[in-house]
């Protein structure tokens, strides 16, 4: 048996085509889900042509669909769940048990397919920052899948959140998914920052990094702008401040799967889908990605086998 899968290819479009792979046998305290959405992220546009993903190996992390076999653990068959795991482009996949969560009433499959990277990364960033109530957060690239999730959880701890967009077209619907102030660029920022969870890189990071206060951090997410960061001599020699290089931790993600899908099911995490189409359009959402044209997330449709 086989089933349909988005996997690398050097050689196609994007580095990626749809084709078909052996279908998965759960393990031990795993489960077999059937896909109906996944999202799509700038990291799986990297994976495919930096090599981190091999060849002829199935892309994505974010999925969500339903439960179809459990191998002694995780939700019951039929139980809609969202699931952060390698391979996730794909029809059929086999998931570890505390990799996925039930997906609550409310949320739809496309909601939660949104939320396993971009709203991980934001929540564990932040952690890491040292959110709290009252602190200053900057969030660089608010518009985008991590921004968007970072400024809404920010605000609802109580913290004074700052978004930061490329241009003023992309500043609709920040300051109701709860912005203090929205700005373009770092434009007219003079007051010193507690947190700064920046997705863009080069240069912008650079200024962002002189707005930090003494024991301020900066969360590095991301780098959309491919441009590189040059510090100048003495930037980073001070009072403590510290610029931490995130990368998502994919281990054990259910808990936190668990508690985004409830803020959403609770109206308190809006998941923005800039861009929603069948899989078979994977070079369409790709290339809105690199464009930086969507607002919040891309989502795919897993279209059945004719």
């Amino acid at each position: 048996m086989s089933v349909r899968a988005l996997v690398v290819d050097p050689s196609a479009t994007d580095a990626v085509r749809l084709t078909e792979v052996p279908e998965p046998v759960p393990g031990p305290g795993q489960v077999l889900v059937d896909v109906h959405h996944v999202s799509l992220n700038h990291g799986d546009l990297n994976d495919a042509r930096s090599g981190r993903v091999p060849e002829g190996a199935v892309l994505g992390s974010d999925a969500a669909g339903v439960v179809v076999r459990s191998e002694g653990a995780g939700p019951a068959v039929g139980t809609r769940v969202v699931a952060l795991s390698a391979g996730a482009f794909a029809e059929r996949i086999a998931v570890d048990a505390d990799a996925l969560a039930e997906i609550p009433e409310g949320v739809s499959l496309a909601e939660a397919a949104a939320l396993p990277v971009a709203g991980i990364a934001a929540l564990r960033s932040l952690r890491a920052g040292g959110l709290a109530a009252g602190k200053r957060v900057l969030v660089t690239g608010a518009s985008g899948g991590v921004g968007r999730f970072a400024l809404q959880l920010a605000a609802a701890a109580g913290a004074h959140v700052i978004a930061s967009v490329g241009s003023a077209a992309r500043r609709e619907g920040l300051v109701k998914a709860g912005a203090d102030e929205v700005v373009v660029g770092l434009e007219g920022l003079d007051r010193p920052v507690d947190v700064i969870i920046d997705s863009v890189g080069g240069p912008q990071m650079v200024a962002a990094w002189n707005l930090l206060a003494p024991g301020g951090s900066l969360q590095s997410v991301g780098w959309t702008s491919g441009e590189p960061a040059v510090f100048p001599p003495y930037s980073t020699i001070g009072p403590a401040k510290s610029l931490t290089s995130f990368v998502n931790d994919l281990s054990a993600p259910a808990a936190d799967l668990a508690l985004l899908a409830g803020y959403a099911a609770e109206g308190n995490l809006v998941v923005e889908i800039g861009w929603q189409g069948p899989w078979e359009r994977f070079a369409d959402a790709a290339q809105a990605l690199r464009r930086r044209t969507v607002r919040g997330k891309a989502v795919l449709r897993v279209t059945a086998t004719m």
